[in-house]
């Protein structure tokens, strides 16, 4: 296939196969700021989902944002798990802290609601499994919320990998850092390592891991780290970290997450017979600038950008519909999960983990 045959539909929604009725009933757990500022509106521009719950400590304060978008309940986290309004939604977005979202997505499985949870799934392994079995048991889709996966330039990498335009992957370049402290106060859940389960690499370096093993269609076997925290502020979390990944194909992957850098992020895929380089990789509305190198052959590509949260909400809204199983579900979640621990074992015992 010609290069240009890649870019000729950039943003056509490849999964989506038929076209569905009706909307997924959305309850959005947890109302911070990527909520109202991020998922909130996605939804609403989406064709698949709409909003009809807010569940959130301040039910209050939160009537304003429910007015702003037309929603007719709110309700608290204990009402939320008592069942009040269940009859109102069909589905359930996790947004609350890390530590919270076994809760709350296990409590939406065995009330017969679907889940799409916003990574990490959980803030270990074990607790994450049980999200998993909750939903399989309960026979609901869940899907971590990886919205990169969704996104055009992500997707039409992969299809440049697949089809072999520039050959046998060996080295892949990965970073992404944003300050946090820029736009949070010194008191955010995020440098809570009991709320957040970690810092840079959970909440940053999460995105270039899950991208790789994505792109690659593979998992690491072993992983090596090591964490930096130098400013006070991140006495109890990983304020840096750089993170090697190494897979059986024999692909490695060098990656780096900062809570304390300019914003900026950038991923870059080296191959045997070319390259693939994306601008801005990780960091929200992703701008379709794509640089792709195969052979003598040398192509750039820039286009306007896509709202991935609404691809990731209608995608997932549309497997809901479809019955079809989101390709970042649970067990991709699970799989984070595992090379998140194995990085932290690694940076503490200073040697190579095996997964």
């Amino acid at each position: 296939m010609a290069l240009e045959e890649y870019f000729s539909d950039f943003t056509d929604r490849d999964w989506e196969r038929e076209s569905p009725e009706g909307r997924v009933r959305m309850a959005v757990v947890g109302i911070g700021g990527f909520a109202r500022e991020r998922a909130l509106p996605g939804i609403q521009d989406g064709t698949y989902c709409e909003t009809t719950v807010l569940v959130t400590g301040s039910p209050g304060s939160t009537a304003e944002v429910a007015g702003e978008y037309g929603i007719d309940h709110v309700v608290g986290y204990d009402a939320f798990l008592a069942g009040e309004k269940r009859e109102a939604y069909d589905a359930v977005y996790v947004a609350a802290p890390n530590a919270l979202h076994g809760e709350y997505a296990v409590a939406a499985a065995e009330a017969g609601k679907h889940v799409i949870c916003e990574k990490p799934l959980e803030t270990s392994v074990a607790e994450a499994r049980e999200v998993v079995s909750a939903c399989d048991d309960a026979g609901v889709t869940l899907m971590t919320a990886y919205r990169l996966q969704c996104e055009p330039t992500v997707r039409r990498t992969r299809d440049l990998l697949a089809d072999g335009v520039v050959g046998d992957v060996v080295q892949v370049h990965g970073g992404f850092s944003n300050p946090l402290l820029d736009h949070a106060s010194p008191d955010t859940w995020r440098l809570d390592p009991d709320l957040a389960g970690g810092g840079a690499l959970v909440d940053l370096g999460v995105y270039p891991l899950n991208t790789v093993r994505y792109l690659l269609d593979c998992d690491p076997d072993s992983v090596y780290a090591s964490t930096i925290s130098t400013d006070p502020a991140f006495e109890a979390v990983d304020e840096h970290v750089a993170f090697q990944l190494e897979f059986p194909t024999g692909t490695t992957a060098s990656c780096t997450a900062s809570f304390n850098a300019h914003a900026s992020s950038q991923l870059e895929l080296v191959g045997t017979d070319g390259r693939v380089r994306i601008a801005s990789a990780f960091g929200g509305v992703v701008p379709h600038e794509m640089i792709v190198e195969s052979g003598e052959m040398r192509m750039e590509h820039a286009g306007e950008p896509v709202d991935e949260v609404r691809e990731e909400f209608d995608y997932f809204g549309y497997c809901v519909l479809t019955g079809t199983d989101p390709e970042p579900d649970g067990r991709d979640g699970l799989a984070d999960l595992r090379a998140i621990k194995a990085a932290y074992d690694a940076a503490e015992r200073g040697e190579r983990v095996s997964l």
